[in-house]
């Protein structure tokens, strides 16, 4: 008898503890979760090379920012055009996570400027060479190929298809830089550290198990991880677990190379209090990117008014609504060429100092120092927000005796990058469309 109430005893107090621990992970979803953002040219990241300068790394930065603005396609395209316009692998910032059971690490590029989640899997027919083993989804308990009908493969329209025996979704997704991958689509549990120190997993995840994967990858990444606002990013599948909510803090350059960013996914990812400016976000059909809406920008007292974009290539306008783009992945600004030759002149303007000549040409606005100058206020106008930048915003060095205006001209929609935003709380928040604006020291957040 003493036995059989131990017993019970022994399992009530099972019961309890499951009751009580899933009660807690339920409130652990809700309120969130935090994890780094790994600068690709820090200690921290494979991708840094210590024989290289800083100077050489910003360079390649430079290059890599130009090329994906290259790469971002103007919404012109038809919507018959069996491509994404998003761009592989030149994301500034790394995540790592794992998916499968057992979880199976990946160091993957997080990208706000695509949405499908995809690793190389086995058994790969035609896949690039990467550093960590290749995923093994007969290795999962947990793995599972999602048919034709299932709604993540409808989302995928064009880039979709079915396997011969029609059971399984097959996509191909192409990037703008021509890059693919292709193989099928599939879900699993997602696994992602949390600073906190309690790993959050997600079962049923959609991602893609890519089975022929080429063009500009590099070996030292296993995959993408979309942050965009298509519905198979993470933040679309993750939205009723993390009500819509996530947030970053940048750290400066200077910062960068002894600790990592964080990226807030949750309540605790709301973007709030003193300071904090918010515009809406503008949804577009192609509903990739994160699209604000720039009215202008301030040098000091001048105002310099949006010009120069328009999605109707037939009639240019003024400011109209979803005429820029923030983006995590692209480390400079770009500015359609109108508006920025009148920023550029009203900021020339009001420092007045000699300029010179960047050897590189990557930059038209460059002086020997900024010690001697007076950098004035630069305000970035969005609908309903002022953003107020700092000088390490918009100016960077770029070799010891060369500073330059980190801003750069272009024939296409605008890009609000990752230099802007540095040491800002950038807060999304899809369910009530908008993006907030937080001046913060991100190595104290």
């Amino acid at each position: 008898m003493e036995s059989f109430n131990l017993k019970v005893l022994f399992f009530t107090l099972a019961i309890i503890f499951l009751h009580f621990s899933e009660h807690y992970h339920a409130d652990a979803k809700i309120e969130g979760f935090t994890t780094h953002l790994i600068s690709r040219d820090s200690p921290l990241s494979p991708f840094y090379n210590p024989s290289e300068t800083k100077y050489q790394r910003l360079q390649k930065a430079f290059r890599r920012s130009i090329l994906r603005s290259n790469n971002f396609r103007a919404m012109r395209i038809s919507p018959n055009d069996i491509q994404s316009d998003v761009i592989s692998g030149g994301g500034e910032y790394l995540m790592n996570v794992s998916i499968g059971t057992p979880p199976v690490p990946m160091l993957g590029i997080a990208d706000t400027g695509s949405d499908l989640i995809w690793r190389q899997c086995l058994p790969c027919d035609n896949c690039y060479q990467q550093d960590e083993p290749i995923f093994d989804p007969q290795k999962s308990k947990t793995y599972k190929t999602l048919a034709c009908d299932n709604e993540f493969c409808q989302d995928l329209g064009q880039l979709s298809s079915c396997s011969t025996d029609g059971n399984v979704c097959i996509y191909i997704y192409l990037y703008g830089d021509l890059s693919y991958t292709d193989g099928n689509l599939s879900s699993d549990t997602l696994t992602i550290g949390s600073n906190e120190g309690q790993a959050a997993s997600f079962p049923g995840l959609a991602f893609g198990c890519g089975h022929s994967n080429g063009g500009n990858f590099d070996k030292k990444h296993g995959g993408i991880i979309g942050l965009g606002s298509g519905p198979l990013s993470l933040v679309k599948q993750l939205s009723s677990k993390i009500g819509g909510r996530f947030s970053y803090c940048l750290l400066p350059l200077s910062r960068a190379s002894t600790a990592s960013s964080k990226i807030i996914f949750g309540r605790s990812g709301a973007v709030s209090g003193s300071g904090t400016v918010s515009t809406p976000l503008i949804k577009e059909s192609l509903d990739t990117f994160y699209h604000l809406t720039m009215d202008g920008m301030s040098v000091g007292s001048k105002r310099v008014e949006f010009k120069g974009f328009s999605k109707n290539k037939y009639s240019p306008a003024a400011a109209e609504k979803g005429n820029i783009i923030i983006d995590s992945g692209t480390t400079l600004t770009f500015l359609p060429q109108d508006f920025y030759n009148d920023v550029e002149s009203a900021l020339k303007s009001a420092i007045g100092g000699e300029t010179t000549t960047d050897p590189t040409r990557n930059f038209n606005l460059c002086y020997s120092s900024l010690s001697d100058i007076l950098i004035p206020t630069v305000t970035a106008h969005f609908t309903g927000a002022d953003v107020k930048l700092q000088p390490l915003n918009i100016f960077i060095q770029v070799q010891e005796d060369l500073v330059c205006f980190s801003m750069l001209p272009t024939q296409e929609l605008g890009i609000f990058g990752n230099l802007a935003q540095m040491n800002f709380l950038v807060g999304y928040d899809l369910k009530n469309n908008k993006v907030s604006f937080k001046p913060t020291d991100c190595s104290k957040h």
